[in-house]
């Protein structure tokens, strides 16, 4: 099959990385007047996510020593609804792959899926939340605000949806999501969050903003006070510096590997623009014809989430789902679709020829292709030739190798997109 040669190419962002992340995380929460209010001997529950954010653990060993800083006893504890297969275990473990353990962060991690009833909302949701945060003396949450894959809004993934869907454990995620259904995402969001702040419990948050390059470029210690408005401010910030594909349309997509720790979708339906209305309906987004993706994330722990916007999968992705854990997290979001599998085959050479031919085009060497490492890393990716009138002018992306061949290996595999070997 005659395919169009790939080139590698760059594409330049503003570097916002914090210098020094547990200093800049130690100076955010000393700089906050609500952490001073916190009396010595309480004790803290920090929650943290199941999210692939960078340097979390640095940044949860920073608060939980600030908190002991302050003669408080911090523990920590997993925030994450159904995620880590809804077993304390799994979500333990979740944790425990990103450095998060007792024995790195010097402190407990109590992982438990009980919860307490604390309220209901006007809506009449009646409202969960864990247990050990509830019978704690106060809690924050480690949580990265940026867009959401399913919904759009003014409050999307950040610290508010973390205290609804994530302190409320596997059974008040999957009722929320079943109200969501019918009235939105961000309605739900807001109107659990205020029953949760109401119990007082809640001291606030450490809001995390990344940049382009996945760097960690600014936290905020956000009080439970005045919170909302706080992480719609930083939302819009975040949502600015979002990386895309700078094309129009790419007839196929090759994704090296998909996962949890890098969406909620396993691509990020807001870079592949997929989502549960169907293909290419956001504005403003590259419309792509076919997506391939060619493996899963160890930290996914077998949740495949999102194979269902995939349009072919390889054996490789295929062999490490856990359907158990996919379905559960399906089941909890009542979004279904996600989790529906696509055709699968047993090498990258098999998947691109099946795939390539149901692009629209008669001859396949007329199909644009492009390949990145995943949704979240936009640097460094490859693009067909055709697509390189779009980049002629365009002064953040370069070419930075020559122009090859899909180089399959004796079993019809492609060798991994590494970041900073393309120019090889």
């Amino acid at each position: 099959m005659r395919l169009q040669k790939l080139i590698p190419v760059r594409q330049r962002f503003p570097v916002r990385r914090l210098p020094d992340v547990r200093e800049g995380t130690l100076e955010a929460m000393r700089g906050a007047s609500w952490t001073s209010a916190v009396k010595p001997g309480a004790r803290i529950a920090v929650g943290v996510g199941s999210r692939g954010i960078s340097n979390i653990a640095v940044m949860a060993k920073a608060v939980v020593d600030f908190w002991k800083e302050r003669g408080c006893q911090p523990f920590i504890i997993p925030v994450m609804g159904s995620h880590g297969g809804a077993s304390a275990e799994g979500q333990a473990h979740v944790l425990e792959h990103y450095g998060i353990s007792e024995a790195t962060m010097g402190f407990p991690v109590v992982s438990s899926l009980d919860v307490v009833q604390i309220g209901q909302t006007p809506e009449g949701i009646a409202v969960s939340m864990d247990k050990q945060a509830y019978e704690s003396d106060g809690v924050m949450l480690l949580s990265r605000v940026k867009w959401h894959t399913s919904f759009e809004g003014k409050l999307e993934s950040g610290v508010h949806k973390m205290m609804a869907i994530g302190l409320g454990k596997w059974e008040g995620a999957k009722r929320y999501h079943a109200f969501a259904l019918r009235l939105g995402m961000e309605p739900v969001i807001r109107a659990v969050g205020k029953v949760v702040l109401d119990t007082g419990r809640m001291l606030g948050g450490l809001a995390i903003l990344e940049d382009a390059h996945h760097n960690t470029a600014e936290v905020h210690a956000l009080g439970a006070q005045g919170m909302a408005e706080q992480e719609e401010v930083l939302l819009e910030r975040t949502k600015s510096w979002k990386a895309g594909l700078p094309f129009s349309e790419i007839d196929l997509l090759i994704i090296d590997e998909m996962g949890k720790n890098i969406s909620g979708t396993g691509n990020d339906t807001k870079v592949i623009n997929r989502g549960l209305l169907g293909r290419n309906t956001l504005p403003g987004v590259v419309k792509i014809q076919r997506v391939f993706t060619r493996d899963l994330t160890p930290e996914s722990g077998g949740n495949a989430t999102g194979i269902g916007l995939c349009d072919v999968i390889s054996d490789q992705l295929y062999s490490k789902i856990d359907f158990p854990a996919t379905w559960v997290n399906a089941f909890t979001s009542s979004i279904l679709l996600s989790t529906m599998c696509p055709p699968h085959f047993a090498d990258d050479r098999t998947c691109v020829e099946k795939i390539i031919m149901t692009c629209g085009k008669l001859d396949s060497y007329e199909c644009s292709i492009a390949r990145i490492r995943n949704s979240m890393e936009l640097g460094e990716f490859e693009i067909s030739e055709a697509l390189l009138p779009e980049i002629a002018n365009n002064p953040d992306v370069e070419i930075i190798g020559e122009p090859r061949e899909l180089a399959y290996d004796a079993r019809g595999m492609l060798p991994p997109v590494t970041a900073g070997a393309l120019a090889g």
